[in-house]
């Protein structure tokens, strides 16, 4: 891009970063998910750039155009490797329909934004259907398998009374991995049973239950093993490494490998955010309402939260055929 150009574009970036931080303060977007958004963004008032268009002025059909092109390309160039297709300019790449479909969900957001910020009369992308996308389900652990998993750690080593301490937490609570290893002393409430969740920029929190048999490995841990971590010192996070330090996600996920082969689980079907799937299938599967499911994930958007209800159709339905007479 010359710097002609860039200057030209500089009105257009400009409003994607106003709406980008705006959404990031109200739904406490990970960096991970404004970065997709804003890359999402620039590539349309790029393409509408270099038609001489402005994305506030943009029509339905401009849209369906842009997505259509996406489709065509990503076609054209499926036969490229990786590296092939990364060193074509970002718009002739093309998208898939996954990212098609993010990136009108980004798209959906931004005009909903600036339709209410009065800048648009018009939303162009209230007229578009998205692409056609089949979700495969997450993976997920039986209830036996999960109680095998939380029986593996020793309970008579500090390491043995943390691990059991996190995977107990994880699974009654359905924290992100991030949440949990970042999770601060200051936030458990052991007397009442529940933790405090801050969520993203935008100060967002949630408490969350954590049961009786997970409060009790916590305790455990708490009263047990953590003064042994520390050797001494003082540390705000809850769990700690050997040296006295949070643990990583990485260091987390050797965690959960390592119990999964204890409790005859392959690794391929288990990994720390399987522990969440968990947590969310089962309490769908005993009757849980998806509004109460979607509070105590942290999902923002319901839809997020009803890929737990074809789970647990689909546990009904395996159930169905394998004891039913006609199944």
């Amino acid at each position: 891009m010359s710097e002609q150009t860039s200057d030209a574009m500089q009105p257009a970036l400009a409003r994607v970063d106003s709406f980008i931080d705006a959404a990031w303060l109200a739904d406490g977007w990970s960096t991970h998910t404004a970065s997709n958004y804003r890359r999402d963004l620039v590539q349309w008032v790029e393409w509408l750039h270099q038609q001489g268009l402005d994305s506030l002025r943009a029509t339905a059909e401009q849209l369906r155009d842009f997505l259509a092109e996406q489709a065509r390309l990503y076609e054209a160039n499926a036969g490229l490797s990786l590296s092939q297709r990364r060193e074509l300019p970002v718009l002739q790449r093309g998208k898939n329909a996954a990212s098609r479909a993010r990136l009108l969900s980004a798209l959906r957001r931004y005009y909903r934004y600036w339709l209410e910020e009065a800048q648009i009369a018009l939303d162009p992308t209230a007229e578009l259907d998205g692409p056609r996308l089949v979700r495969p389900l997450p993976k997920t652990l039986s209830e036996a398998e999960v109680e095998a998993l939380l029986g593996a750690p020793a309970s008579d080593t500090a390491l043995g009374l943390r691990d059991r301490a996190m995977l107990e937490l994880m699974y009654a609570t359905g924290l992100r991995v991030s949440e949990l290893v970042a999770l601060p002393l200051a936030a458990l409430d052991l007397q009442a049973g529940a933790i405090r969740i801050e969520q993203g920029k935008g100060g967002k929190t949630r408490i969350v239950p954590m049961g009786e048999l997970a409060r009790l490995a916590l305790d455990a841990y708490l009263q047990g093993g953590r003064a042994e971590l520390l050797g001494g010192r003082a540390h705000a996070i809850t769990f700690l490494n050997p040296r006295g330090e949070p643990l990583t996600r990485q260091g987390f996920w050797f965690i959960v490998k390592r119990y999964a082969a204890q409790a005859g689980i392959a690794s391929t079907r288990l990994s720390p955010h399987v522990l969440r799937h968990a947590f969310a299938t089962h309490l769908v599967n005993h009757g849980a309402d998806l509004r109460v499911v979607q509070l105590l994930l942290g999902h923002a958007d319901i839809t997020t939260t009803q890929i737990y209800t074809h789970v647990a159709q689909a546990r009904l339905q395996a159930l169905h055929s394998q004891h039913h007479p006609r199944g």
